[in-house]
């Protein structure tokens, strides 16, 4: 793989005055928003519908407030939390991936993957994650914190706006404008330990009077905590349910996956069934292959034992390797093989299509990159340009924050 240029700018900390953010607010307190400014109520509405409707983020654009309003908006509030500071498009033009950063300096990913028929956006619900799975980039880091509904809601609106306005940069291989379609909580974090904020996130984004996806196009995905897929299924939205099993049996999930330790495969696969039993959804079990860990035929044929009976779908994931990890992507010959197993067995399986690996695009390998960055600059001494910024690059000579397209491999 030739060598990859990703630009950055990270945004220093500055002591200003904290803005309050539309997006933590319900159209009711919104409402009692504009009434503390002297504003009539129904001024909510207005603004409601430029930011889920139109993907408005600047307040100037908003042109049925009175001039003042806007002005004032500017000074005390904010649209979006999130400010984009690396971004890559994979060499074909089919995945679009940003790094953001949050007021509070930290940063999160999300992925735009363009298919055919489907616009399907990736994104986080933590900045960081505490479950520890080995072969996962984030896990590295640990976690820092949850994110607020908002910047939940946020990473979407971003890219609802980009698919809307063909004049936005950069250029992907997709005819816009043209809209969000699907959503996977499938980034950064793991979306069932923070539990409350996703789930006001997943009300918004599904009300018809916000952004108004159905729940039939959202699919949730969680490492197993036990108790809140039990809580998921009383909620009564369609959300998916996608499953992180990566192993049938306890002492390898362990290993990959910590968290396996607490909710053993058994107890992890009685709470699916009793999702199924109260939801008749089907669920789908997620298994990242990886070479000479989780692989065989045998694993293949245990997996298939234990999975008879449950209404599912098994997707297989092509692992996007962290660089120097020890944990590399199966064989296609071997994905193949492992898959017929299951076909074999009467489990319905699929194997993922690979999506901007040259771009980092795995969970947290982006900011990992980024974060190497930073740490050269403060190593090798950047200096902070006028505007207040850090600038820094992985390869000498590139310019500030703009579209990077990778290489081939």
């Amino acid at each position: 793989m030739g060598k990859m240029n990703t630009n950055i700018a990270l945004t220093l900390p500055t002591e200003t005055i904290e803005r309050r953010s539309l997006l933590e607010m319900d159209l009711s307190q919104l409402g009692d928003f504009m009434q503390e400014l002297n504003q009539p109520r129904f001024r909510a509405r207005q603004i409601w519908e430029w930011i889920y409707k139109r993907y408005v983020g600047d307040f100037e654009a908003m042109t049925n407030l009175p001039k003042a309003l806007r002005a004032r908006l500017a000074e005390i509030a904010t649209v979006s939390p999130l400010q984009p500071i690396a971004q890559m498009v994979s060499h074909n033009r089919d995945t679009l991936k940003t790094l953001f950063q949050l007021p509070d300096g930290q940063t999160i990913e999300a992925v735009l993957m363009l298919y055919d028929q489907r616009r399907t956006l990736c994104i986080s619900s933590q900045a960081g994650c505490a479950m520890g799975c080995v072969f996962c980039a984030t896990a590295q880091g640990g976690l820092a914190r949850n994110l607020t509904t908002g910047e939940i809601v946020a990473q979407v609106l971003y890219f609802a706006r980009y698919l809307a306005d063909p004049s936005l940069p950069p250029d992907t291989d997709v005819e816009r404008p043209t809209h969000v379609t699907n959503i996977v909580l499938m980034g950064m974090g793991e979306p069932l330990h923070n539990y409350n904020n996703v789930w006001k996130a997943l009300r918004r984004l599904t009300d018809p009077e916000a952004f108004g996806l159905g729940a039939r196009h959202i699919t949730l995905s969680t490492v197993g905590l036990v108790p809140m897929i039990d809580r998921m299924a009383d909620e009564g939205l369609q959300v998916g349910l996608a499953v992180s099993l990566h192993a049938p049996n306890d002492e390898l999930r362990t290993q990959l996956t910590p968290i396996n330790k607490a909710y053993p495969v058994d107890e992890l696969l009685a709470a699916v069934r009793r999702y199924i039993a109260k939801t008749n959804r089907r669920v789908t079990f997620e298994y990242a292959l990886m070479a000479g860990v989780n692989d065989s035929p045998e694993l293949a044929q245990e997996m298939a034992h234990k999975l008879q009976g449950i209404l599912c779908h098994v997707n297989l994931i092509p692992l996007n390797p962290v660089p120097d990890s020890p944990f590399q992507p199966t064989s296609d010959e071997e994905t193949e093989r492992f898959a017929q197993i299951l076909r074999n067995a009467g489990i319905p399986t699929t194997i993922r299509l690979r999506r901007g690996i040259e771009i980092n695009a795995g969970c947290g390998q982006l900011r990992r990159a980024v974060a190497a960055s930073a740490n050269w600059r403060r190593l090798h001494k950047t200096p902070i340009g006028e505007n207040g910024e850090a600038q820094s690059n992985f390869s000498p000579g590139a310019e500030p924050f703009g579209e990077q397209v990778a290489p081939k491999a």
